[in-house]
């Protein structure tokens, strides 16, 4: 692993748990144990650093997704999207991606291009997911779409609204009407 790729992971570990909004820095070079020039010395800009981070953390994310079993059926496969999406491994790295959807609505790059290359892969991954499971080919991409942006909403309103309950009815409900 050479320098740039370690402090790629560290620094997504650090914004995976303090967060991209408001991100500074010294305090994450700090934590990295370097100093804010180096990091612009391996990755040329904060905004290098950050598309950096995005692309790790959508890394991370996508090893977990395409290491998923096949699903039995498109209905489960939506629900086990669900159940994968807001796992405890995967919890970090959605917040993050929502923060960056959030300031890419800004039109703030890097968090545009991030977000939309991050979209084309979750789009892929699902896409696959549930071709997988059943869903004929020239089906399976609409049902992604509409699968991601179900879930990407409410991922967004899951820090704002505690009733786990009720968002899990909602997939369980979309899976049932697609499935």
């Amino acid at each position: 692993m050479t320098k740039r790729e370690d402090l790629a992971q560290r620094a997504t570990d650090y914004v995976l748990e303090h967060g991209l909004i408001g991100l500074s820095l010294r305090p994450l070079a700090a934590a990295l144990g370097t100093s804010d020039r180096m990091l612009i010395y391996h990755f040329g800009s904060k905004d290098e650093l950050i598309a950096t981070v995005l692309a790790t953390s959508n890394e991370r994310s996508m090893r977990i997704v395409r290491a998923m079993p096949r699903s039995a059926s498109v209905r489960a496969a939506i629900v086990e999207l669900w159940d994968v999406f807001t796992s405890t491994k995967l919890e970090a790295c959605q917040r993050m991606y929502v923060e960056a959807a959030a300031l890419g609505l800004f039109g703030r790059e890097p968090y545009v291009g991030s977000v939309r290359a991050s979209n084309q892969v979750w789009l892929e991954a699902i896409t696959e997911h549930l071709r997988n499971a059943g869903a004929s080919a020239d089906r399976a991409g609409r049902l992604a779409a509409i699968v991601d942006a179900a879930i990407n909403g409410l991922l967004f309103d899951r820090p704002l609204d505690t009733d786990e309950a009720e968002a899990r009815r909602v997939i369980e409900d979309l899976a049932a009407a697609l499935g």
